[in-house]
């Protein structure tokens, strides 16, 4: 009887609508910034904090250091003598920057969860990270740049015995996604390689993500890593036990992703580094007379600049009634040893 009364009044009963209007959580949000761990810029090669914009280094020759030029000494004669000619390099530590800008109009109007000052210092630091990475890729993750390079190939590889990775038409592998490949074989002959020509024997070994997967399932890795055993535990495979078997320091993976399209486009995602290994030999720490195949000069010198060449400005700007967020980044990736590197094209297909 109730209920016929209440509908005849053209009451209706309170939907959830009613009940609650919606606000915004205050305990989360989301936002894809990506975790910057995967980002190898600034882990494969020292940095060097530097006071001003642009300098120059020493370089020390280095057929003069590995020559043996110590010969007999006769009663009374002199020493055999040795000599060198010192170069120098400059290095320019261009500054790049980006912005985000927060109206006046909307911070007033954005709910507490929304806390703009702190999402767009993130944004433009994340924005600088990956610029960072873009221009990692595009000075060191590259054909063309390093004296020594090998080539994958889906058949018909060179013989390893006539391997020359200083010769482009005969410096061909087979690519490590073939069952039939031999990455661990491969790497060694080129850390090998470079010792023989420089003194120095690799300790990085640095791939992008679509090798590294491809690695992870090679059967040769994943048999030398289960030790043969055909029973218990499943092998895994994991940077540090695949940089025992190369006998090298660092595995490092790129793990970070770009959007390659520009704003308003079709999302165009990618892996740095693309289907390409590297590598490298370099210190743990920045030291005089030491190779490297890469140092990063940060101009620390630039007012307010961190130890990597990065500093994060706030200021108003009257005119468009607005609050900038700004990041400047201030360094140079400097290639300082071509023949401390060996670059794996295509490696894997």
């Amino acid at each position: 009887m109730a209920d016929t009364l209440t509908k005849a009044a053209g009451v209706t009963s309170p939907t959830p609508g009613d009940v609650h209007v919606n606000g915004t959580l205050t305990n989360m949000s989301i936002a894809y910034a990506q975790d910057m761990t995967g980002f190898v810029a600034d882990q494969i090669f020292p940095t060097i904090p530097v006071a001003k914009q642009s300098d120059v280094y020493w370089v020390w020759p280095r057929d003069a250091w590995n020559r043996d030029d110590m010969k007999p000494r006769a009663p009374g004669a002199e020493s055999a003598g040795t000599n060198f000619e010192l170069s120098k390099t400059p290095y320019y530590a261009e500054v790049r920057a980006v912005h985000h800008d927060i109206p006046d109009q909307v911070l007033a109007n954005a709910d507490s969860p929304i806390r703009y000052d702190a999402a767009a210092t993130r944004l433009v630091t994340h924005k600088a990270a990956i610029n960072r990475e873009v221009n990692f890729v595009t000075r060191y993750f590259t054909t063309g740049v390093w004296t020594y390079q090998l080539d994958g190939v889906a058949s018909s590889p060179t013989a390893r015995a006539s391997l020359d990775p200083s010769n482009s038409s005969n410096n061909n592998i087979l690519n490590w996604n073939d069952a039939a490949s031999t990455p661990i074989e491969d790497i060694r002959f080129a850390m090998t390689y470079i010792q023989m020509r420089t003194g120095f024997r690799p300790n990085t070994f640095t791939v992008s993500r679509p090798v590294w997967d491809v690695l992870l399932d090679h059967p040769d890795i994943v048999a030398r890593v289960n030790g043969g055993a055909t029973t218990g535990d499943p092998a895994k495979v994991t940077r540090q036990n695949f940089a025992g078997l190369l006998e090298i320091e660092r595995v490092l993976v790129m793990d970070g992703i770009v959007n390659a399209a520009k704003q308003g486009l079709t999302e165009n995602n990618q892996f740095f580094g693309g289907k390409n290994a590297l590598l490298t030999y370099s210190p743990p720490s920045v030291a005089l007379m030491e190779p490297s195949a890469g140092y990063t000069m940060a101009w620390t010198g630039y007012l307010g600049a961190t130890q990597n060449g990065t500093r994060i400005k706030r200021f108003y700007m009257d005119k468009e009634s607005s609050t900038r967020v700004e990041a400047e980044t201030a360094y140079a990736q400097q290639m300082t040893g071509a023949d401390l590197g060996l670059f794996f094209s295509g490696i894997v297909a």
